[in-house]
C-alpha cells in the first residue's frame, strides 16, 4: 500500500499536538514549503486515469455525429467545429457530474471520491438557491423537482452529445434548463462551469458565426484570468502550487520559493519574478492568438508565424499548470482550454474574429465577457470567482469553520449527506494521528496564502482559545454538506452556515465561522466577518493587503494566552 501512503511529517505528531496555535502554525506552513500537501504517489495515478477516461468519451460521443468519426480516424475530423461543440458539452457534463474539477483526494474527498450527482440526486440534501425567497425555486431542502431538473440538465447534455447533427433546435433547451438550475441551486450550476461552458456552447446557436464568436471566449477567460492575477496575492499562490507539485519534488527548489526558509516563508523575490513572468505570458499568447493573423503568411498550416508561436506558448503555459496537478485539480478544463485554443486559432485560423456577427451574440459575448467579469472583480464579494474569471489568483472568498467538542459530528446526524465527515472518510486507510497530520496540512494551506493572514489577528476575535475548538476550512465542509467544493467561498458562506443551523441547532459558543471577503479591485482590503450559527454575527472588520504581505503566514508570536 505504498502508493497510498502520505509524505511523512517532518516531525513527531505528539510533539506538534502538544505546541501552542502559532508554533503549531509555524510547523505545518514550514512543512508545507517542502512537501506541500504530501499526497500519496497513488493519487496523481487516479487523475492520470481519469483524464484519459475525458479524452476518450469525448471520442466515443464524437462517433455520433454524421461529420465527424472515432478514435481511430482522430486526425481527420478533430478540428471540425462540431467536435468542439461536443467536447464543450461533455465538458459541461463531466463537471456537473462531479467527476472533473473538485474531485478526488486533492479536493479532500477521499470515499467517495466524487461528489456532484450523489447529492444533486438525492431529495433532503442541502441547497443553495439563487434567493431563498424565491417562489418554487427557494428554500435549503432539495426536493423532488430540483432533483428533476438537474437530472434534465444531464439527459439534455447527453442528447446533445449523441445527436448526429447538433442543430440550435436541440440545443437551446440547455440553456434553459441551467439557468432553471441556478435558480434552485447554485452549488450545481456553479459546478457546470457555466463561466465558459455555457457561452461557449451558446454561440453554436449562431452557427454562421460560432467559430469567430468562441475566438472571443477563449480570448476572454485568458484575459480576465491573466487580469485577475494583477495583484500582491499571486507570488503567495506559485510558492504554494509549486511547492505542492506533482513533478517538481526537489527540495533545494521548493526552498528558493521563499524568502528564507524555515524562518521566513513569504514569497521570494523568485516566486515573484516566477508570478510576473507568468501573467505576462498569459496576456501575450491571447494577443498573439487573437491579433497574430493580421499579419504574415501560413505557417505549418496553423496559421502566421505569430499565430503558431502563441499556440506553442499556450501549450506551455497550460502544460506548466496541468503537470503540477494544483488544488482543486481543474486539469480537464486546462485540456479543453488547450485543445480549444488549436482548433479555434490553428486548424480554424482563416476564420477572423473581427466579422460582423449577429447583434444578439454580441450582446451575449459582451454580458458573459464583460459585464460580469467586470462587476465581479470591482465588487467580488457578489459574484462568484469563477463568474468573474478570477481563476487561482489566489484572492477568494474563503471560510473558516470552528467547532468546539463534539459539534461537528451533528452534521452526521442531523444533515443528510452523501459522504461522512472527513476523519471517516480517511479512517478507512490510516490512523488517527495520520488522519490529524492530513487534515493539518489544510490549515498550512490557508495560512500560505496572502489573504489567509488575516486570521492572525481575526481568530483571538473569533474563539477565546482556538485549543478547544476543531478546525475545518469552509472547502471541507461544503464538500461534506454541499456535494462540491471548488476554492469558492461563495457557497460555503453565512446562507449555508444558516441552514445547518437550522438543522443542528448548536447552542452559543459551538459554531463560529469567520468569512473572509476577495480584495475588491483598486481597494487594498479585505473585508472580513464573525458569526456565531446562533447568535449570528458577533463582530466584523477589515484589513489591509499592506499589513498582510508583512506578515509571516505563521503567526510569529502567541495570539492567545498560552
Amino acid at each position: 500500500m505504498k502508493l497510498l501512503t502520505p509524505q511523512e511529517l517532518p516531525y513527531e505528531f505528539d510533539d506538534w499536538a502538544k505546541q501552542p496555535f502559532h508554533i503549531r502554525a509555524k510547523m505545518v506552513c514550514q512543512a508545507w514549503a517542502v512537501q506541500g500537501y504530501g499526497a500519496p504517489a497513488g493519487v496523481y495515478g487516479f487523475y492520470i486515469l481519469k483524464i484519459v477516461f475525458y479524452i476518450w468519451m469525448w471520442t466515443w460521443f464524437a462517433s455520433f455525429s454524421n461529420d465527424l468519426g472515432s478514435f481511430g480516424n482522430l486526425s481527420e475530423w478533430w478540428f471540425k467545429p462540431e467536435a468542439l461543440l461536443k467536447a464543450i458539452a461533455w465538458s459541461m457534463l463531466f463537471e456537473g457530474l462531479g467527476l472533473a474539477s473538485g474531485s478526488g483526494p486533492l479536493t479532500a474527498r477521499y470515499n467517495p471520491p466524487f461528489g456532484g450527482f450523489l447529492y444533486w440526486l438525492r431529495p433532503g440534501t442541502v441547497k443553495l438557491p439563487f434567493r431563498p425567497e424565491i417562489p418554487f425555486f427557494g428554500g435549503d431542502t432539495r426536493r423532488i423537482i430540483d432533483c428533476l431538473i438537474y437530472l434534465a440538465h444531464l439527459v439534455q447534455l447527453v442528447r446533445v452529445l449523441v445527436a448526429p447533427s447538433v442543430t440550435p433546435a436541440i440545443l437551446w433547451p440547455t440553456f434553459v434548463i441551467l439557468l432553471l438550475m441556478g435558480l434552485t441551486d447554485r452549488t450545481m450550476f456553479l459546478a457546470s462551469r457555466p463561466e465558459h461552458y455555457l457561452i461557449g456552447l451558446a454561440v453554436f446557436l449562431f452557427p454562421a458565426d460560432a467559430i469567430a464568436a468562441s475566438k472571443w471566449v477563449w480570448y476572454g477567460v485568458w484575459f480576465w484570468a491573466a487580469f485577475s492575477k494583477l495583484n500582491r496575492h499571486f507570488p503567495s499562490v506559485i510558492s504554494v502550487m509549486v511547492s505542492n507539485s506533482a513533478v517538481m519534488r526537489v527540495p533545494a527548489i521548493r526552498k528558493k520559493l521563499f524568502r528564507d526558509y524555515p524562518n521566513d516563508l513569504r514569497a521570494s523575490s523568485f516566486a515573484r519574478n516566477s508570478a510576473h513572468f507568468g501573467t505576462i505570458t498569459e496576456f501575450i499568447f491571447p494577443f498573439l492568438l487573437m491579433f497574430g493573423g493580421l499579419w504574415g503568411g501560413d505557417l505549418l498550416g496553423l496559421g502566421t508565424p505569430a499565430t503558431v508561436i502563441g499556440l506553442f506558448i499556450m501549450l506551455g503555459f497550460h502544460t506548466f499548470i496541468t503537470s503540477h496537478i494544483p488544488m482543486g485539480v481543474p486539469i480537464e478544463w486546462n485540456f479543453m482550454m488547450v485543445y480549444g485554443g488549436f482548433v479555434l486559432f490553428g486548424a480554424q485560423s482563416a476564420v477572423s474574429p473581427f466579422v460582423a456577427m449577429s447583434p444578439l451574440l454580441v450582446v451575449m459575448l459582451v454580458v458573459a465577457l464583460l459585464v460580469v467579469p467586470l462587476i465581479g472583480n470591482l465588487f467580488p464579494e457578489w459574484v462568484s470567482f469563477l463568474l468573474a474569471m478570477r481563476f487561482y489568483a489566489g484572492n477568494w472568498a474563503y471560510s473558516i469553520w470552528l467547532f468546539k467538542d463534539d459539534a461537528e459530528q451533528q452534521i452526521t446526524e442531523h444533515i443528510k449527506t452523501s459522504a461522512p465527515l472527513l476523519p471517516k472518510q480517511l479512517s478507512l486507510l490510516y490512523d488517527d494521528k495520520t488522519i490529524e497530520g492530513i487534515l493539518s496540512r489544510v490549515i498550512s494551506f490557508r495560512l500560505m496564502h496572502v489573504h489567509g493572514r488575516a486570521l492572525h489577528s481575526i481568530l483571538p476575535q473569533a474563539v477565546d482559545h482556538i485549543d478547544d475548538y476543531v478546525w475545518r476550512d469552509g472547502e471541507l465542509v461544503a464538500g461534506v454538506v454541499l456535494g462540491w467544493n471548488f476554492g469558492d467561498g461563495h457557497i460555503h458562506n453565512e446562507f449555508l452556515l444558516q441552514a445547518m443551523q437550522k438543522r443542528c441547532n448548536w447552542e452559543s459558543g459551538e459554531v463560529r465561522v469567520i468569512f473572509v471577503d476577495p480584495q475588491p479591485l483598486a481597494r487594498p482590503y479585505h473585508n472580513w466577518r464573525i458569526f456565531d450559527a446562533k447568535d449570528g454575527l458577533i463582530d466584523s472588520g477589515r484589513v489591509t493587503v499592506d499589513e498582510l504581505i508583512a506578515r509571516q503566514p505563521f503567526p510569529q508570536k502567541p495570539i492567545y494566552s498560552e
